[in-house]
């Protein structure tokens, strides 16, 4: 089941990055938004972004730190990407790119964490 909703939502996701008012129409949100709901879209993905890497944490689970790290990666760049062609406010760049690479970081560290950790298992 958890395969199948990740293929769902990578397959809204490239929907709506590559038709997205076809997209919107279809999930209900306005083609062109108008009032909040662009905000709270993002809202939601942050917040549940935001408890699975707690819940990753409280786990200890390094290789799905490791793994949520280098999407974050991704996500903050790709981020970046858009603040730079739609308002190019330095503030908010900085913002992105630091986070991309303080992302890349954790995730560099939490590899050598799950590393380490499957060492001394295997030992």
């Amino acid at each position: 089941m958890c395969v199948v909703a990740g293929v769902a939502l990578v397959v809204i996701g490239v929907r709506f990055a590559l038709w997205p008012e076809s997209a919107a129409r279809a999930f209900g949100v306005a083609p062109r938004p108008t009032g909040t709901e662009l905000h709270t879209i993002v809202a939601l993905r942050d917040l549940w972004l935001g408890l699975m890497v707690l819940a990753f944490a409280a786990w200890r689970d390094w290789r799905a730190l490791a793994l949520w790290c280098a999407l974050g990666t991704l996500v903050c760049f790709a981020d970046a990407a858009v603040v730079a062609s739609a308002t190019a406010k330095p503030h908010a760049l900085a913002f992105h790119v630091i986070s991309g690479f303080g992302c890349a970081a954790m995730g560099l560290a939490c590899m050598q964490r799950a590393r380490k950790k499957s060492m001394i298992i295997q030992q």
